[in-house]
């Protein structure tokens, strides 16, 4: 059975409804919420929330530890339902730790950063970077517009790089489909690509009331898709390899969606030049990454050619047993060099 969400909010004031929300005893008869909030616009939403019987955790920083420290301190007090308010590591937290004690959780996102807002994995640090874990998703996502257009423009912009590279994410599932066997859910594939091709050739921008609701509506449909598909697949191929391969290498580079916009286009580009498929699909993106002022080559994350090269070599071992076209092209270090630098150089053109 597909877990969904049991509603979706997105629209300016949205928050002022959630202790409503919340209150409703399908989801806590007796009416135990535990709030976790992470720093900045989560604590000031906690705190005018009229929910008596509630109790606020802070949540600092994104980890492993500090998922499964909530998770205990969920079991312990008996919680019937946890709400995550914040951004994307706030929210992973949540959900893992919700998971961990066997309650519902509701998603309230304070930006939108990329597309874990309503997915079925948390991506949390550990001792050695960062990892994905399955967790059951939320039964609520909750998206207010006023508090998204308060967030840094940067962290609201990445949220385009995540969505958009869907469609390299796809395309990676189709080539698994045709050349290993791998079912491909088409359900899924069409969440999937909606989502990306809501944002993919929109003229408008973040400065938009409109383009931030669609915006938020194609994360919270990513997250739907992956939960279709049961794992990550519909949003996840060789751009998020890459850019956990760049997390891994040169931790604090960039944010998940810049990497992510970065990984898909590169992606891309193989695709065209190796296996000549995906040029429009190249120029589409390129198109949209360049309109929203995000990352196309390594030099705008600070990262050097070489420093490139050495993180789309360890891309596949980020996640093994996925493939995409980096397992499939199977490329030498210096097949891989010289992509890199070929990339790097149709971009300067």
């Amino acid at each position: 059975m597909v877990s969904s969400p049991l509603a979706i909010d997105v629209r300016r004031g949205a928050i002022a409804d959630l202790g409503v929300l919340l209150a409703d005893r399908r989801i806590a008869n007796e009416g135990r919420i535990a709030v976790a909030v992470g720093p900045g616009q989560g604590a000031q939403i906690a705190a005018d929330l009229d929910l008596p019987h509630c109790e606020i955790f802070q949540v600092e920083g994104g980890s492993v530890d500090v998922a499964n420290e909530l998770g205990k301190k969920l079991r312990a007090g008996a919680f019937e339902a946890v709400a995550g308010i914040g951004g994307g590591k706030t929210i992973d937290v949540a959900k893992f730790a919700a998971s961990m004690a066997g309650i519902p959780m509701v998603a309230v996102a304070t930006n939108l950063s990329h597309d874990g807002i309503a997915s079925p994995v948390s991506s949390l640090e550990h001792e050695s970077g960062k990892g994905s874990y399955g967790v059951v998703m939320p039964i609520a996502v909750i998206v207010d517009v006023d508090y998204v257009r308060a967030a840094p423009p940067r962290l609201v912009r990445s949220g385009i790089g995540d969505v958009v590279s869907n469609l390299s994410a796809i395309a990676d599932w189709e080539l698994a489909g045709r050349e290993q066997g791998e079912p491909v859910d088409g359900m899924a594939v069409t969440f999937a690509r909606v989502a990306a091709e809501a944002i993919l050739h929109r003229p408008d921008s973040i400065e938009s009331q409109e383009f931030l609701t669609v915006l938020a509506e194609a994360l919270v449909l990513s997250g739907m898709a992956m939960s279709v598909a049961g794992s990550s697949r519909p949003a996840s191929g060789a751009c998020h390899e890459i850019l956990h391969a760049i997390d891994q290498l040169y931790p604090g580079t960039s944010n998940h969606g810049e990497l992510a916009g970065l990984g898909a286009l590169f992606a891309t580009f193989l695709c065209t030049t190796r296996l000549d498929e995906g040029h429009q699909r190249f120029a589409d993106v390129r198109a949209c990454l360049l309109r929203h002022d995000l990352p196309t080559t390594p030099a705008d994350v600070g990262l050097g050619e070489e420093d490139f090269a050495r993180a789309i070599a360890l891309a596949p071992a980020t996640r093994p047993g996925r493939f995409t076209v980096l397992e499939h092209l199977n490329l030498t270090e210096d097949e891989i060099a010289r992509s890199v630098r070929d990339y790097v150089q149709a971009l300067s053109r």
